[in-house]
């Protein structure tokens, strides 16, 4: 009995061993990925112009490294090369992580402007709404934050983090829910 318990402890380890060098296997591969990827991008934009959705990738490498700075002039170079017959979504996109970037500086009125940007492009963008709510929160306007996350409830319905922001907002100034009780 007791050789049993001291074979099933083992078992027990070696599985968790197993579970956690996967996952540390699986990071590192994703981390190559994401620096091979850098490195390509960064190498290829350094000797030539590239194309807006390089950029724009690049770009969202910088602000997953929370290099913001670089984000931002990168961004911007994406903007500034993109025809104007780009398809609104992909503007949007690049208006939303240029804003992004500018929240990770705390520039937050640039930040809010990149997003209303966005939403000019594409009035339902829900990631944008949720974004501009979010700078909005964070320069301590209740009112216009309650109001995005309102909108992208409406685009969404089934959105946590705006329901949980619109929740929250609510129970801060004081406006009952709006939810019908039984």
């Amino acid at each position: 009995m007791q050789n049993n318990l001291g074979v099933s402890y083992i078992l027990l380890l070696l599985g968790l061993l197993l579970g956690a060098s996967f996952f540390v296997v699986r990071q590192v591969l994703r981390t190559r990925r994401v620096e091979g990827s850098l490195s390509q991008l960064e190498s290829k934009l350094s000797r030539e112009t590239g194309t807006a959705q390089e950029y724009y990738e690049l770009g969202c490498i910088y602000n997953d490294k929370q290099l913001y700075s670089q984000a931002i002039a990168t961004f911007q170079k994406s903007l500034k090369i993109t025809d104007s017959q780009e398809n609104p979504q992909n503007l949007a996109m690049v208006h939303n992580a240029l804003g992004y970037a500018y929240f990770g500086r705390e520039q937050y009125d640039v930040a809010i402007r990149q997003y209303k940007e966005a939403l000019k492009l594409v009035p339902n963008y829900v990631t944008a709404l949720n974004n501009l709510g979010y700078a909005y929160e964070r320069k301590k306007l209740t009112a216009p934050a309650l109001e995005a996350y309102e909108q992208s409830l409406q685009c969404e319905p089934d959105n946590g983090v705006a329901k949980r922001k619109v929740e929250s907002l609510r129970k801060r100034i004081g406006i009952p829910d709006a939810t019908p009780t039984e």
